[in-house]
């Protein structure tokens, strides 16, 4: 967000740690997945930094959340199989809702740019 407010800027990732209140290194963490994601690169150097890799309004909140892969619905860590067939049933019937309910919320995160809530900082 604070690179869509002004697209061809450069951030350092101590500058967006101060202004979010946290460490640098969990901003650089942040920063290197949306990158991999091809959302950001890096500029190396005296004036480097962090640029957008695309324009605004063709990164959606559905990239970054995709990019970050923090879902809002963790996934089944469980190996083993329920014993008990309703248990299993169960199980089978909310992780399928669960499952719709994440398709649903990365396609609606899917219709808005992060250029229609950017800020200038």
């Amino acid at each position: 967000m604070h690179m869509a407010g002004d697209p061809n800027g450069v951030r350092t990732s101590a500058a967006i740690a101060e202004h979010a209140g946290t460490n640098p290194v969990v901003v650089r963490r942040v920063l290197g997945r949306l990158r991999r994601a091809g959302l950001l690169y890096s500029e190396k150097g005296h004036a480097g930094g962090w640029r957008l890799a695309k324009s605004p309004q063709h990164i959606t909140f559905a990239d970054v959340y995709l990019a970050l892969d923090e879902r809002l619905i963790a996934p089944d860590t469980g190996t083993e199989e329920p014993q008990c067939s309703v248990e299993h049933s169960l199980h089978r019937t909310v992780t399928g809702v669960l499952d719709e309910v994440e398709r649903s919320l990365i396609h609606r995160l899917a219709q808005t740019s992060i250029a229609g809530v950017s800020v200038t900082t």
